[in-house]
């Protein structure tokens, strides 16, 4: 049975070994390489006496740094990634909760390193990766597993500003792991294009499928996606074939017009995610790419990322939403209303989780993992867990989960409760206008609507009066030359209030 994560490199390298494995626009590892240096730094972790504790990893977004991952892993350890695009702040208070005793660096980081408040040992990746492997004592570490020891944590935003680490094990990530690429049909022929950083829980559809089948995953650097078309010809120069991205890095190429210069000639699988994906956007990918499979996903990181998928096979009016479609195998989705019942055919519920793929909880917070891990209050015989996620969802006439949004989102105004989300996709929908972002500011209660796009302000507000009734017509619309956007690519919406706060 399977029950641990790195079982893939040991399979995958001794039928593949020279075949490359990560890459990016400087060096490439083949799965050899990968190994080696896995079990390099997991024995020196192991002479640190360093096991089943948390190590972490600082360290510039490159292969190397998917290698000390895995290399914590053959320590009996878990990985916390960081990443210089961090907040100093940020970090610091990751660094305060995990209390590690050793944080991997490289060279370009080892300085930001060593000014942090750090209480362990500070090691250099280039040297610890030198370290003769003992084969001995990785298998004893090996033998003495189970599926249910962590294997990273990764740091959310709080709604307290102070960020919370979800711990997934062997066993969330192995069930995700195995549902996601029976899903999108990955094989040994696979090159994938990675667009999020490697801090987030979303690369996990990238680094592990790579073990897994033996194929080719590219890190592509993250100044191209400033460039749509330089990103397009990165893809058709590495034959990119499958790339799972958040919506607004696929916005961006789409409505710049970056396609009437050059199109992804290799495509074959488009995932998408994060976000809602504007039926005007999607159309253009679709027009270019009529042979692609197109495939929504939805998960939140508590959920060892997607837990839902919307292979697209019907085209969409303006104004409909792609669904998020149906749980992956061994996952069931409930949608509970406000009296905790499965909401009815129609009704609006929180898109709750059960099943394997859920994660440990939060790290050091007992409190915050038992206000969202729960007992499901459809079974009262045993005790059994379910997430709740805070999103809104509710099935359509054909069965299928549609994302409606965050509870967050849902604001109560002029006495009407609205969603945040449905005037984004009415504005997107609005010729000249390539990306919108929407905040209430509770305090004054305005509606206020950001977008980017050619179209004039008064413009937009003209087009809005057709498309909403008036209590949900935005108090304010402003135009941005750029969308402030999360690390991951989602809308910043806490910069979008910032913003408005200080006009």
């Amino acid at each position: 049975m399977q029950n641990h994560v790195l079982n893939y490199l040991d399979q995958i390298v001794a039928v593949k070994p020279e075949k490359t494995a990560f890459a990016d626009d400087r060096e490439a590892m083949s799965f050899a390489q990968v190994s080696a240096h896995c079990r390099s730094v997991g024995t020196f972790l192991h002479r640190q006496g360093v096991y089943k504790e948390p190590v972490v990893v600082f360290m510039n977004k490159q292969p190397r740094e998917i290698a000390a991952f895995f290399g914590v892993i053959a320590a009996g350890d878990f990985y916390v990634p960081i990443d210089e695009e961090m907040p100093a702040s940020r970090i610091q208070l990751i660094l305060n909760n995990v209390q590690a005793r050793i944080l991997i660096c490289d060279a370009r980081t080892r300085e930001t390193a060593e000014n942090f408040e750090f209480g362990g040992k500070v090691v250099l990746y280039d040297e610890i990766c030198e370290t003769a492997a003992d084969e001995e004592a990785l298998r004893d570490i090996r033998s003495r597993a189970i599926d249910t020891d962590p294997i990273y944590i990764v740091f959310t935003s709080g709604s307290t500003g102070v960020p919370k680490g979800v711990a997934a094990c062997h066993r969330s990530v192995i069930d995700y792991i195995e549902q996601l690429s029976e899903v999108l049909e990955f094989d040994e022929d696979t090159v994938f294009g990675n667009q999020t950083p490697l801090y987030f829980d979303a690369c996990l559809k990238e680094l592990y499928p790579t073990l897994k089948f033996g194929a080719t995953t590219y890190l592509i650097p993250r100044e191209l996606f400033l460039f749509p078309t330089r990103l397009v010809e990165f893809l058709n120069d590495h034959g990119i074939n499958t790339i799972c991205w958040v919506v607004s890095a696929l916005t961006m190429i789409s409505a710049f017009g970056t396609f009437q210069t050059v199109t992804p000639k290799y495509l074959r699988t488009v995932a998408f995610g994060s976000e809602v994906f504007p039926v005007k956007q999607f159309a253009v990918w679709r027009a270019v790419l009529p042979q692609a499979k197109f495939v929504n996903l939805y998960g939140p990181t508590e959920g060892t990322g997607m837990c839902c998928y919307y292979k697209v096979d019907r085209d969409f009016a303006p104004g409909e939403t792609i669904p998020v479609g149906r749980p992956f195998p061994n996952t069931e989705i409930l949608l509970l209303n406000e009296k905790n019942e499965r909401a009815k055919q129609g009704e609006t519920g929180e898109i709750c989780i059960r099943g394997t793929s859920l994660t440990l909880g939060y790290y050091n917070n007992f409190e915050k993992t038992g206000e969202v891990f729960v007992q499901n209050p459809l079974n009262t015989a045993y005790p059994e867990r379910i997430y709740r996620t805070g999103d809104l969802g509710r099935y359509n006439e054909r069965g299928e989960l549609l994302f409606v949004s965050r509870k967050d989102y849902q604001i109560k105004h002029m006495g009407h409760r609205i969603e945040l989300g449905e005037i984004e996709v009415s504005a997107d929908l609005v010729e000249g206008v390539r990306l919108s972002g929407c905040i209430y500011d509770d305090i004054k209660g305005k509606i206020v609507l950001y977008y980017v796009g050619a179209l004039e302000e008064k413009d937009l507000a003209v087009a809005l009066r057709n498309k909403l009734p008036r209590y949900m017509l935005p108090n304010r619309i402003v135009r941005l030359e750029r969308m402030p956007l999360t690390a991951n690519g989602k809308i910043d919406r806490v910069t979008l209030k910032k913003e408005y706060q200080n006009t």
